[in-house]
């Protein structure tokens, strides 16, 4: 069990540092001269050749790539994500101050999108082929063909403007969070909900279900005791795959929602071309998304001791 928890992190450690590197790979590979990006950003027309031999030498631009990528990976390990090539300051600390906020809705999305994805399904595989069951389908259907910021923009027109309910300019409400996150999540959450049931149903047409039945088990036992758990690893792992999705579609909602999050930050970071502001996001996005996949690797190996390397000698 260690030893397979010990190689899951050495993966994680790699696809860590590949990701790292990928993401680098946006600023060489991103057209134009890069002070000229940054004079961009700072919306300077006209600079001096003191001004522009300046931000070659505060930004390390003289410097071969390799050098730069090491210098910056050193950075980034210890916190340290560069300036922002709009307002000059430390990336991290402009991340910093509006990431409480995105966490909190990621965090409360997720929850949501779980909860509800179990209950759906749950409902779906007890009545497989009956009312409840193709109102779940229909329903996850729809939604998985609707895009987030559609169902977004729906909700803020009908639930904010019509009823009332939270605030166009949020400023922070709670009650915007609450809506933001159950967009968020549901829409999430239909993907998932078909996982689920269809592994639900295939395990309960599984001898250990029969035998179960066949011993006097009712029907929310059986579906509960013996399909819930083997249905529940493939579920898992989509759950680790969607959390980059959820944090990569945070800023849209934000940005919709006026949710003081990194969501306008990242989105006026791409509107003017801030490198290292956008990379910093995704590489955040990547590594929660390496962390939630280690994590879902360990769920697994404990729920299912046939994943374990000595299980497969």
């Amino acid at each position: 069990m260690i030893r397979a928890l010990v190689l899951r992190l050495w993966q994680a450690v790699l696809a860590a540092a590949g990701a790292s590197l990928l993401v680098w790979l946006m600023l060489p590979l991103a057209p134009g001269d890069p002070v000229d990006m940054i004079l961009s950003a700072r919306r300077i027309e006209e600079p001096t050749a003191e001004q522009i031999a300046a931000l070659r030498d505060r930004f390390g631009l003289d410097l071969p790539f390799w050098q730069r990528y090491l210098l910056w990976l050193g950075g980034v390990v210890q916190g340290d994500f560069g300036l922002s090539w709009r307002t000059g300051e430390p990336v991290w600390d402009g991340l910093v101050r509006r990431l409480p906020a995105s966490l909190q809705l990621v965090g409360l999305s997720f929850a949501i999108s779980v909860g509800w994805s179990l209950a759906l399904a749950l409902v779906a595989a007890r009545w497989t082929g009956r009312w409840p069951d193709r109102v779940v389908l229909a329903y996850t259907r729809i939604l998985a063909a609707t895009p987030s910021f559609v169902l977004a923009l729906l909700v803020l027109q009908f639930a904010v403007v019509g009823l009332g309910l939270g605030r166009v300019l949020s400023g922070g409400a709670g009650a915007t969070l609450v809506l933001a996150a159950a967009v968020l999540g549901i829409d999430r959450a239909a993907g998932w909900t078909q996982l689920l049931r269809a592994g639900l149903i295939e395990h309960l047409a599984r001898g250990p279900a029969d035998v179960a039945r066949a011993r006097g088990a009712g029907p929310g036992r059986v579906l509960t005791v013996y399909a819930l758990p083997p249905a529940l690893l493939p579920w898992l792992t989509a759950l680790g795959i969607s959390l980059g999705g959820l944090i990569g579609g945070a800023p849209v909602l934000e940005a919709i929602f006026t949710w003081p999050g990194v969501g306008q930050h990242v989105l006026t970071a791409l509107s003017v071309r801030d490198v290292p502001v956008i990379q910093a996001f995704v590489l955040i996005a990547v590594l929660a998304y390496v962390a939630a996949s280690l994590l879902v690797d360990a769920l697994a190996l404990l729920i299912d001791p046939r994943l374990r390397p000595e299980a497969r000698r």
